[in-house]
């Protein structure tokens, strides 16, 4: 069994920005594999699939990003899903706009969002899979603004075919592990 948690901000505001890019990568996950992002508990939107025959649970947790923890740790205490089996994607400013790199452990690297989860879960070993966003273009940009800036024009298919490839590397990751995703994606 697997959780797979998108990582964004509920409600209009935040559609399309670049925190976002993890609900919307589960959104996508979901389109692809039938499962229905509707039900509410865990302080989550979830729905489930399968993947190889394995049970997935996509998440979309509805905290607001700097609580995300919450979500995930409850979602994982009440199905008994081992840290190991917990999949993260999140955006990353490190990375250049549309490129994704798979970890399976490791620091939060400045995300609020890891943060919360590595405090909630008590351990930094769950597989994250990161899309980068890019960087602001000038020193001054406040991040704050970048991350919860909406896409421009010209990055959303750029930004479309990194979501696919989330997609291909969280099955990856649960047919294969870690380190098979790794070796092909990053």
């Amino acid at each position: 069994m697997y959780l797979v948690a998108g990582l964004g901000n509920p409600g209009s505001r935040y559609e399309m920005t670049r925190h976002n890019i993890g609900f919307h990568t589960i959104d996508y996950i979901a389109e692809e594999l039938g499962a229905k992002i509707k039900k509410l508990k865990f302080k989550a939107l979830y729905g489930e699939c399968e993947i190889g025959g394995e049970r997935v649970f996509l998440a979309k947790p509805q905290t607001y990003m700097n609580l995300s923890g919450e979500s995930v740790e409850e979602f994982a205490s009440f199905y008994k899903i081992p840290v190991g089996n917990i999949i993260v994607i999140s955006d990353d400013i490190a990375l250049p706009a549309g490129r994704i790199r798979i970890r399976a452990k490791g620091s939060a690297g400045g995300h609020n969002g890891l943060k919360s989860i590595i405090y909630r879960l008590g351990s930094d070993e769950f597989t994250r899979v990161r899309i980068g966003v890019g960087q602001p273009e000038h020193s001054g940009y406040e991040l704050a603004d970048y991350v919860l800036g909406r896409f421009a024009k010209e990055e959303i298919p750029v930004l479309e075919e990194a979501i696919v490839k989330a997609y291909k590397a969280v099955s990856e990751i649960v047919l294969r592990g870690t380190q098979s995703a790794m070796n092909k994606f990053n």
